[in-house]
């Protein structure tokens, strides 16, 4: 039989320390910090002026496209609300169409001059009420319409045949 022959060398190396299996995992990221808390304001006692706002950096490079972006936006306007009365009637050449009434710009002791659009046709726009109009036509601010008093709602349009 034949004797192996164990050899040692001297320059062998020693066998590398215990280390854990690399897993299929990545390796796990540091989370960020947490955020400072928010500072509080002390109540100053009433004689003492407020020390002044201090912002960080971050925050107002933050907040100041927000607030360009708000002021880029217009408001809408709201259109005023017209209410609308027409006459269709011919009261004769030389001769103009009043109104008297209750509401914005109607009184029953004195008339408002309608405008004359057509031959046959008077009209007079009134401002934004409330609450609706009362009103009775009237020729040269004289002769006072047949029939009871016209009704009429903010906003609203309508044309009248009056008779005299």
């Amino acid at each position: 039989m034949t004797a192996s022959k164990k050899t040692t060398s001297k320059t062998a190396k020693s066998p590398a320390p215990a280390t854990k299996p690399a897993s299929a995992k990545p390796p796990a990221r540091k989370k960020a910090p947490a955020p400072a808390p928010a500072r509080t304001a002390t109540v100053a006692p009433p004689s003492a002026t407020p020390p002044p706002a201090v912002v960080p950096a971050a925050q107002v490079q933050a907040v100041a496209p927000a607030a360009a972006a708000a002021a880029a936006v217009a408001p809408i306007k709201a259109k005023p609300v017209v209410t609308t009365i027409a006459a269709q009637i011919d009261i004769g050449f030389g001769n103009e169409l009043y109104l008297r009434g209750e509401g914005p710009g109607l009184s029953w002791d004195q008339g408002v001059k309608m405008e004359c659009v057509a031959a046959d046709l008077w009209q007079i726009a009134l401002g934004e009420s409330a609450r609706g109009f009362t009103f009775k036509f009237l020729v040269n601010d004289l002769t006072w319409s047949v029939g009871p008093d016209y009704t009429l709602a903010s906003g609203d349009s309508v044309t009248l045949t009056p008779e005299f």
